[in-house]
């Protein structure tokens, strides 16, 4: 059986890296394929994480379910950016 994903998505503020830091390092990487995206330089993963329902970042998806870490911007925050 392979490897679940994780996708963490940030925009690079100083509250995004904190829960980058924080948060990946609980993740067992033996069981997940863990994917760091910055939306601020990815903007074509934007949709991405909006078909996911990430509505503000940081914001990680595991199993299909997002979980909002905090708040460092909205979604239409980074798409302005």
């Amino acid at each position: 059986m392979g490897k679940k994903k994780v996708i963490f998505y940030h925009a690079g503020c100083p509250v995004c890296r904190t829960a980058e830091e924080a948060v990946l390092e609980l993740i067992d990487r033996n069981k997940y394929d863990i994917q760091v995206i910055h939306l601020g330089q990815d903007k074509s993963r934007i949709q991405e994480a909006e078909n996911y329902g990430v509505k503000s970042v940081p914001a990680l998806v595991m199993d299909n379910k997002v979980f909002h870490i905090n708040f460092g911007a909205s979604i239409e925050e980074v798409k302005a950016g």
